[in-house]
């Protein structure tokens, strides 16, 4: 709190400083100001600190697995069709779901005491951990799986008309894309609730319903989602007259599939050394 610290204060990874006793000299030193001189304060500063790392840490799982599946799926079509099964328009809106509303959710939790019971981070250390990869190239690959038997197999195991066909030929929008932007979007929906937990947790549904603005934005999300597909039409791209009731179970139970997919990477983690 006196002038004599704040050379300790500048070496320091993290210099603390008094609010009300401590002088000018010591606050401008100092990393983070104890507005009420009390040290119990630090605790509250390390948990809340620990828990910006770890929303960071949860947004960028989320998005990177996003990004992979979308990159992927996109360069596939522009290959083999001359066009990606995702829109315009469409990967948009996915990244509205990736940016702005997946930051505001997974960055709305709330500290838990148990981040005092971490290991500090080393400086030097990545942000994105093994386990964190496990995770983004294990969904990646179950999103890219899903995704690539749609768009190859999917008039043949559904019964409906190639999408390249029917918007080359009849300039139309098909049911085949449609239900791939669908499926592509409620995987990532499930998959952010998988994102809440970053090391390898069971329960990934633990704690959600503390969290109300993620449960909006999620319940906000699909319903948006529903009513795209729809009601886009010729605007997103989408099917007129939206999917089937078949086809809306299979989409969602796909993008459900993401919750066991997570406890089967977790499996896999446990047992693989290099993850640990």
């Amino acid at each position: 709190d006196g002038t004599n610290d704040a050379p300790a204060l500048k070496r320091a990874d993290i210099g603390f400083a008094m609010g009300i006793a401590g002088t000018q000299i010591a606050k401008d030193a100092a990393d983070i100001i104890l507005l009420d001189d009390n040290f119990a304060s630090i605790v509250v500063a390390a948990k809340w600190g620990r828990n910006i790392y770890a929303s960071i840490q949860k947004f960028l799982q989320f998005q990177l697995t996003v990004n992979i599946a979308a990159v992927v799926t996109a360069l596939v079509g522009a290959i083999v069709y001359q066009q990606s099964p995702l829109a315009a328009i469409q990967l948009l809106w996915v990244n509205l779901i990736m940016d702005a509303l997946a930051s505001l959710a997974l960055a709305s939790e709330k500290p838990l005491d148990s981040l005092l019971d971490a290991k500090p981070v080393n400086r030097s250390d990545s942000m994105i951990t093994p386990r964190m990869w496990a995770n983004m190239i294990g969904h990646a690959s179950y999103q890219i799986a899903v995704v690539m038997t749609l768009l190859f197999r999917g008039p043949e195991i559904f019964g409906y008309e190639a999408g390249d066909v029917v918007e080359k030929v009849y300039k139309e929008n098909s049911v085949h894309y449609t239900m791939i932007f669908n499926a592509f979007v409620w995987m990532q929906l499930f998959n952010e609730i998988n994102c809440r937990k970053l090391h390898g947790e069971t329960n990934v549904l633990k704690g959600l319903f503390d969290n109300w603005l993620f449960v909006f934005i999620l319940v906000g999300s699909a319903i948006v989602q529903i009513l795209m597909v729809q009601y886009g039409s010729h605007a997103l791209h989408v099917h007129e007259g939206g999917l089937s009731f078949e086809h809306w179970v299979v989409c969602v139970g796909l993008g459900a599939m993401s919750l066991p997919v997570q406890q089967v990477i977790n499996l896999l983690v446990t047992v693989n050394p290099m993850f640990s």
